[in-house]
Order: C-alpha cells, then structure tokens, then sequence
C-alpha cells in the first residue's frame, strides 16, 4: 500500500533554514543564541551556561581543535556522558567541518574498538569519568593521533584521567572565541553512527551535512512548541542528541541528566519544569512505577516522546490516564529517519487497538509493505516494511554491499516486519531476526509481550529465542512482576498456552525484579539469550 507524500508540518516557531546557499547547521544555531544571550540554555546539576557562555566555549573548542588538526575528512571519535560539554565539542567538531563518531558508553570495549577503528579515528575526546575505559581502547586499536580530555579534574573523574591525555578544555581556554566561519558542504560527511553494536558486527550509518540540517528541521516539526525545556536522560549518543539539538535550535533549554534516575527524573520535571522529554518504553515504565510518582508535581509536561523498542499497550494506557494527553510515540530507524507517529490526540486509554499501533506515517514518508519477492502487499497483511523519503541515509560506512541490500530503487528496507490497516495506521509486528522460528510456525516475540502484559501479575516482560539442544529455536520470556502479587512461571506458560496456543507457549519463563537494558534503555534480550545459554549449558 502506498502512501503519498505531503508536504512537512512546521511548527510555531520559523521552521529551522534549509537554503539553497548551503550553511553549516552549527552556525545557525549559534547565530539564533545572539537573540538572548544571557538566557541559561543548558542546565547540568548546579551549573547552568548562558547562550553566551555556549557560545564562546563552542568556538573555543573549534579554535582548539583545529590547532590539532581536525577538519573535512577527519573523524572525531567521542567517549563522552550527557555533559555541556559533550554538546560542545561535537559543534566544535562540525564546525570544522570534520565528522564525529559518537561511542555507546555501555557497549563491551571490543565493540567501541571496532567502531573506534572502523572510522579510521583521527582523534579521540574522552569524558574524564570514562579515562579508565579510554585507556583500555587505546590498547585495542590502531594509534590515535590525539587524544584530549573534556578537563581532568571534573567531579567523578577517572584518576587515570591525566595519563591518558591532554586536557581540551584548558587548551580552549587559551583560545579566543571570534567566531569561526563553518566548514563542510551539504554533501560533507558530518557524523557516522553505529547501528548493530548489541547485536552484531556494528554498521556505520553515514549522515551528511545536508541530512543533518533537514533532520533538525523535522525535529522541530515532530517535537515543537515555544518554550520548550527538554529533560535528556538517555545518552546524547542516541536519539535524545539529535533531539537536543532540535530544542537548542528553537529557543529551548536543554537540562541534561547524566545517568537514568527515576526519582532524580521525578524531582528534575518538578523543579525545573520540564516540559518535553524523551523516553524508551521501559523506562517510561521505571519512571511510573517509582514510588515518587504518586506526589510529584509533573503538570509543566507537554510532551513524553516514547519508542525505539516495542511499548505495552496495557502500560500505555495507564500511563495516558496518570498523565494526561501528553504522551506521544515515534517509530523510526536511524538509517530510515522519522518513519510514522501516533500523536497524543489519539492516545485514547480504551482504544487499545490503536496504542497498539504506531500511528500513521509522518508527512513527506512513503510506505509500504512488501513480501519478500518486493511485491506491495494489500492493507491488513504482514511484509517487511519499506520506506521512502528524504531522511534516509546516503549509505554505511565503507560497506556497499550491505547498502546495496538495504536501499534498492529509492526505498529503505528496514528489516521490521509489519502492517498497514484500512486507516493507514502502521503496525511492527518484530524485527525479521527477532522472529522466533518454531516446529509449526513461527512466533512473533512483540505480539507474545502484549499478551503477557495483559497478565494481571506481570508489568514488563522481554520475549526472545534460545537455541536447544538439537539446535531449533525455543522461546524464552523474562517477566517482571507487579509488587503484591504471586505468579509462577508454569503459570505463565499456561496462561499463554490457553490464551494463544500452544505454539506460543514458552519454552521457559524467568521472574526477574527487572529487565537489564542496554545502553539506549531497551531491554538486553543478547543479555538475556546468554543468561539463558550459559545456565541451559550448566543444567545439561
């Protein structure tokens, strides 16, 4: 089924310049900071930084920076935490012209160096807090020309932090701020992200100049309103950087969290009065269930973004009657861009057919499902989802085979699999790898986790396939119960075997106090999958 393209929706505030006389993103938001330059626009603990403080250190930086040779062509790899900082150093980056490469703090040191080595790093800006985790990279990969710190007396600081290298922010202090002229065409390598890192071998996703300037503006088409105060608790290195960006570039304040605290998040919407945050499913649920939740003071909130991992419609719907119609879901891929949204009006806690979905797609996408000889399928029938639009990625990184696979004649294949109905509401049904084939058939692990959320007893579970002896699949569940009640795991399976079939019947159910997420908050099903190994391999 295919859907037209529309033209983009703006928002209150004048949509952010895609010109034909090309300008780095960088200088644009710099130059829209001059409006109020006194105004604090990141807030980190007890430090807050102007518009002009930003904009000074931001420039410094570049000047820094380029002493040590960055610029076009040059990748900059970071191993940085939700600092002000972070922000800074990575415009500093692309006003250079040069590409970042941004690390997940959380992934195994093998990984980060494959990605480290994968885009051939120039030089290398570490986070004092992770100088015990850079020195270990730096005994992994090929020599790093330079490696400089973002201080090395910051509070948390790795003791290791000053042999590692040289402090970046006392070398910016050295420098003047004159504002630097930006570098890098529309065309211009401007970040290459890692998608597969908890998976696979990691992908490099390319993203130009170009890509990155029409992303900024769709943020602010998706996530608007004046005044916005933007919480990001998740790591800068997702998606939650890219939206900071967007709030930064509309006038907003960005206050940064540097780990995931439910109750530090509570109190933060309070006191700060937040109005627009970001978060993946599962800890959208931390956030609920924590016992503050009951009393805090949350009605300065707009706006909960929630997606990047399979949502509970159960959970869903409770928190729409907690909170109000502020909660809003966003599908998409990094390689794909904004795929579909199901905005708050139609967050309705008795329709949950349709918090079931995620929305209709966003305008400017076109989508279709198709079967895997590429032919379009009818409304109501389950393919893989394609997508068509300007924020695909122009490619991964020194990999043409795999792009060749993935983008074929102008469409995105995204490996989900999924549906559209009559209405054009898009449904992902579960990645195709993340299918469970069985004897008989196959089980989707998305619809099994809806089920089991239905359960009186379970607030969250994580479905995924282990391996047996004879080498097929079999499917596993880790459930996290509701506090006060009892439930067994053969319960569970019976539960599920009366209600779905036995075909959907767990192999294996664990109880668990909670799900173990990944970097990005989604639930580590590779975690689980090797938990569950190891200890089949201990019983056998």
């Amino acid at each position: 089924m295919r859907r037209p393209v529309v033209a983009a929706r703006t928002s209150e505030r004048t949509p952010f310049p895609v010109s034909p006389a090309f300008r780095n993103y960088v200088e644009i938001v710099l130059d829209g900071l001059d409006d109020e330059p006194g105004r604090d626009i990141l807030v980190s603990g007890e430090r807050r930084l102007t518009a002009r403080e930003f904009r000074s250190l931001v420039h410094r930086l570049a000047h820094a920076l380029r002493e040590h040779g960055a610029g076009p062509g040059r990748t900059v790899t970071l191993l940085c935490g939700n600092l002000p900082e972070t922000i800074a150093v990575r415009y500093a980056v692309n006003l250079l012209g040069a590409h970042f490469n941004h690390l997940y703090n959380r992934l195994s040191a093998d990984v980060q160096a494959l990605m480290m080595a994968d885009v051939e790093t120039y030089a290398f800006v570490v986070d004092p807090r992770l100088a015990g985790r850079a020195e270990e990279l730096l005994g992994l990969v090929p020599p790093v020309k330079h490696v400089l710190l973002l201080g090395d007396a910051s509070e948390g600081a790795d003791r290791r932090a000053g042999r590692v290298g040289k402090d970046l922010l006392a070398l910016a202090a050295q420098q003047p701020d004159t504002p630097m002229t930006g570098g890098g065409r529309a065309e211009d390598l401007c970040f290459i992200r890692h998608s597969g890192g908890t998976t696979g071998h990691p992908k490099g996703v390319r993203s130009t100049f170009g890509r990155m300037q029409e992303g900024i503006a769709q943020t602010r088409a998706l996530f608007s309103g004046t005044g916005r105060r933007d919480l990001v608790c998740t790591p800068l290195s997702h998606a939650a950087g890219f939206i900071a960006d967007g709030t930064l570039s509309a006038g907003g304040t960005v206050v940064l969290h540097y780990a995931f605290d439910p109750a530090d998040i509570l109190a933060t919407i309070s006191r700060e009065r937040i109005t627009n945050m970001m978060l993946l499913p599962p800890l959208l649920y931390h956030v609920l269930d924590h016992p503050d939740a009951e009393h805090a003071d949350l009605s300065s909130l707009r706006q909960i973004t929630y997606g990047g991992t399979p949502s509970s419609p159960v959970r869903i719907a409770e928190a729409v009657r907690r909170l109000g119609p502020v909660l809003q879901q966003g599908y998409g891929q990094f390689e794909a861009g904004a795929i579909s949204l199901l905005p708050a009006a139609e967050h309705d806690a008795d329709r949950p057919e349709i918090l079931r979905t995620a929305g209709r797609p966003v305008p400017g996408v076109e989508v279709e499902i198709r079967d895997e000889t590429g032919r379009a399928l009818p409304a109501g029938e389950v393919g893989e989802i394609c997508v068509r639009s300007g924020g695909m990625m122009e490619g991964y990184w020194k990999n043409p085979e795999l792009t060749a696979q993935v983008l074929r004649d102008g469409w995105m294949h995204t490996g989900d699999l999924g549906l559209l109905d009559e209405r054009g509401y898009l449904s992902v049904v579960d990645r195709i790898k993340d299918m469970i084939p069985v004897v008989g058939g196959h089980v989707y692990t998305t619809e099994l986790e809806d089920f089991l959320n239905t359960h009186p007893a379970v607030r969250q579970s994580a479905v995924y396939g282990v391996k047996g002896a004879g080498g097929h699949e079999r499917v596993h569940a880790t459930v996290v119960t509701a506090p006060g009640t009892t439930v067994t795991s053969e319960e569970l399976r019976a539960w599920v075997r009366e209600g779905r079939g036995p075909l959907y019947e767990p192999h294996r159910v664990d109880l668990a106090d909670t799900l173990p997420l990944t970097d990005a908050g989604k639930p580590d099903k590779k975690l689980m999958r090797a938990a569950a190994v190891a200890e089949q391999n201990r019983t056998s």
